[in-house]
């Protein structure tokens, strides 16, 4: 469980997620330590704020040293060039890793993606935390290793770490794919703090997906952390637009596109 008196660092802290968790965490009690290449223009009391980027050994392990825990957000958000993902996505995530273990950091944080099984048919039954990978583009690629060496360092170095398969999160579903995706930021608040307190989880895969009504996926896995969302996505859908958008069959929606 993360000691809530030391910081927990979040990186990609000026990210979209990133500034969505910041003011759910710091509600919970958490002191943050925010790190990411461009600088924060609101900082609370509580935040300490570090210039850096986790493919800089020096400045993520200077970020890394004290903290109870890390929430591993950085990166490439969308698809990118495979150099470009390579060395942000999956380089980053193991620059990220082996500092929190030098620093003796017990419980780290991954945001994975719903892209890292964005192949997977959509199915009638909730598909399962572990489902196995099926990444439909780089970036689902990344997402993969990601949660591949957070296994890794769970098992060879004692480490827990919880992998969040992020669905949409966003202030409110964007489009009728997301009725079923979405995350909202008060549930990424929930899903965070349950990763980070929950008792000993060793490696666990989670959906991070809102309370909605016809969400595709099972929530066994936030059940089993302590994650209880509460937001629904059927609150928008008067929102949305009132044509029919092509038929969603994989979990990954547009991105599962199969190409020559």
């Amino acid at each position: 469980m993360a000691d809530s008196t030391a910081p927990v660092l979040i990186t990609g802290a000026a990210g979209r997620i990133g500034g969505f968790l910041r003011p759910r965490l710091l509600a919970a009690g958490y002191r943050l330590r925010l790190l990411d290449t461009a600088p924060l223009s609101t900082v609370d009391a509580r935040e300490e704020v570090v210039l850096g980027s986790i493919t800089d050994p020096p400045a993520i392990a200077a970020a890394s040293a004290g903290a109870a825990a890390v929430v591993h957000l950085a990166g490439f958000a969308t698809e990118a060039q495979w150099p470009d993902i390579l060395h942000s996505n999956i380089h980053g995530t193991w620059c990220v890793l082996e500092a929190a273990r030098a620093a003796g950091v017990r419980r780290v944080v991954l945001a994975s993606s719903n892209h890292a099984v964005g192949f997977e048919p959509r199915g009638d039954a909730a598909l399962p935390d572990d489902t196995f990978p099926r990444p439909d583009s780089y970036y689902g690629v990344s997402k993969v290793a990601k949660e591949a060496l957070g296994s890794l360092y769970a098992d060879r170095h004692g480490m827990d770490v919880v992998c969040l398969r992020i669905g949409s999160c966003a202030e409110r579903p964007p489009d009728r794919r997301a009725l079923s995706t979405w995350l909202s930021p008060d549930d990424a608040g929930r899903l965070v703090v349950a990763a980070l307190s929950v008792p000993s989880p060793g490696f666990r895969v989670v959906w991070g997906v809102s309370a909605n009504t016809s969400r595709w996926w099972s929530a066994a896995g936030g059940d089993a952390i302590g994650y209880h969302p509460a937001d629904d996505a059927e609150a928008y859908v008067a929102d949305l637009p009132a044509e029919p958008e092509p038929a969603v069959t994989r979990v990954g929606g547009p991105w599962a596109t199969p190409h020559s």
